[in-house]
């Protein structure tokens, strides 16, 4: 852009520049407070509280302090504007400094929020978040061999999200799958998407390939048959393959080997 073209823009829309700017700046802390809504317990305690809750009950639900209702405050409010959560006011008597007398704000879920819920076994994706965190710049897939409870925490976020796109998959669009008799999911981890596969179609012999950190705690009830090695070595023999979106990030990191 030249300097005659910077000159013109107005006063509003370098402001609105500034504005947004800032809004990608400090974007990470939007899923800063999601992580901590989802570690504490706030949709569900949202959720037990029949779907609206004021800061004071889900301080109560989740064991927050009260010393620390302005920090819990802070972050509702964050999500509210990133659409996690819904607020009302209350219609109410005055209320104190801080908004913690009647009519403060009620929170009720959201769509999104929905998913948090950690009572529902189906669709929790409450695992997703509590995966989001710093590894020092060593990928995903390296950190499961050298930390285990980061292995398990991936597991879990995978099950969560897949479980519920799963659902949707089989129901909606179930078709693809009729007259397969045979499948591996490869990258599967502990089989959330190959027993929604065997579940939905039980004719199907379905089998999960993985690293053997990402299935060492597998459930083993029979449903599925897990094998562990590298997909670039060997892939068991099947009708079809069936691969996650993330495993685009496995191919581009081995090329770059």
């Amino acid at each position: 852009m030249s300097c005659h073209a910077e000159q013109e823009l107005s006063t509003p829309e370098m402001l609105q520049g500034h504005i947004e700017l800032h809004h990608h700046l400090f974007g990470y802390l939007k899923s800063m407070a999601l992580r901590c809504a989802a570690d504490l317990g706030v949709p569900s305690a949202i959720h037990r509280r029949g779907g609206a809750a004021t800061i004071s009950d889900i301080a109560a639900d989740t064991g927050v302090h009260l010393a620390k209702l302005p920090h819990l405050r802070r972050i509702m409010r964050v999500l509210t504007g990133a659409g996690i959560f819904a607020a009302n006011d209350e219609p109410s008597s005055p209320a104190d400094q801080d908004g913690d007398a009647a009519g403060e704000t009620v929170y009720t879920l959201t769509p999104p929020s929905r998913l948090l819920v950690g009572d529902h076994a189906t669709c929790n994706m409450a695992p997703m978040m509590r995966f989001l965190a710093a590894h020092g710049g060593v990928s995903a897939w390296e950190m499961t061999k050298r930390d285990s409870s980061y292995s398990r925490a991936l597991n879990e976020a995978c099950a969560g999200d897949t479980s519920f796109v799963m659902d949707i998959a089989v129901r909606e669009g179930g078709d693809v799958f009729r007259g397969l008799s045979s499948l591996v999911d490869v990258g599967g981890g502990h089989g959330a998407a190959a027993m929604a596969i065997a579940r939905a179609f039980p004719h199907i012999k379905c089998s999960v390939l993985d690293l053997p950190q990402a299935i060492s705690e597998a459930p083993a009830d029979g449903t599925v048959n897990f094998v562990a090695g590298n997909m670039f070595e060997y892939i068991p023999p099947a009708n079809a393959v069936f691969l996650k979106v993330y495993i685009y990030s496995l191919i581009h990191n081995y090329f770059l080997k």
